[in-house]
């Protein structure tokens, strides 16, 4: 046996533990890619002053498996308009639900919406979908979905609500500006009764 032999035989060994530790890192990105999380970018000035333009989220595709979307989440969805997007907005009422739009604020069930988490200034249009002063019953599994930055929002006073179907995710945490990283809160509404 020449001194070549053991290190040829070392060498194939330590090539196929980098392609088998490469393959199983490859398998375990897949598995949480598919199954439980995703990166997404907020496109646009939509979720102003609370998401901003080009910044970087994962959104979590496992939680809604187990559990109900809950008001206040912040989601990504199918886009109504072009299903190749994802749009990220925050669900504003639930299934079963009264809407409406009235005097620039959203009510529920007759009851007007305390949105804490938009400035006093930005006022909820109707739009071709939720026309002012009309009310919008909800069917069991669908969501009105809306934009921080009313303004400049297309959401569902515009094209009507989302299905649960439609939810890839519930936007889980900033990565990206990292001086942003963090967890992304629900909101915490007062009650409506």
């Amino acid at each position: 046996m020449s001194e070549t032999e053991p290190k040829s035989g070392k060498l194939s060994s330590f090539l196929l533990d980098i392609l088998q530790t490469i393959v199983l890192a490859l398998a375990i990105f897949m598995i949480a890619y598919l199954f439980l999380f995703q990166p997404h970018q907020v496109k646009g000035r939509s979720m102003d002053p609370n998401f901003s333009d080009g910044e970087y989220l994962l959104t979590d595709k496992l939680t809604y498996r187990f559990g109900e979307p809950k008001r206040g989440d912040v989601v990504v969805f199918e886009a109504p308009v072009n299903r190749r997007e994802d749009y990220i907005k925050r669900i504003i009422a639930l299934p079963g639900e009264n809407v409406m739009v009235k005097d620039g604020k959203v009510l529920i069930n007759g009851r007007p919406l305390d949105e804490e988490y938009i400035p006093e200034t930005f006022r909820t249009n109707p739009g071709v979908y939720l026309t002012d002063g009309s009310t919008i019953t909800l069917r069991p599994d669908e969501y009105i979905v809306m934009g921080d930055n009313r303004d400049h929002s297309s959401d569902s006073r515009s094209w009507g609500p989302v299905k649960k179907s439609d939810f890839v995710g519930r936007a889980w945490v900033i990565y990206w500006p990292p001086n942003l990283w963090g967890l992304v809160k629900g909101e915490n509404y007062k009650p409506l009764n």
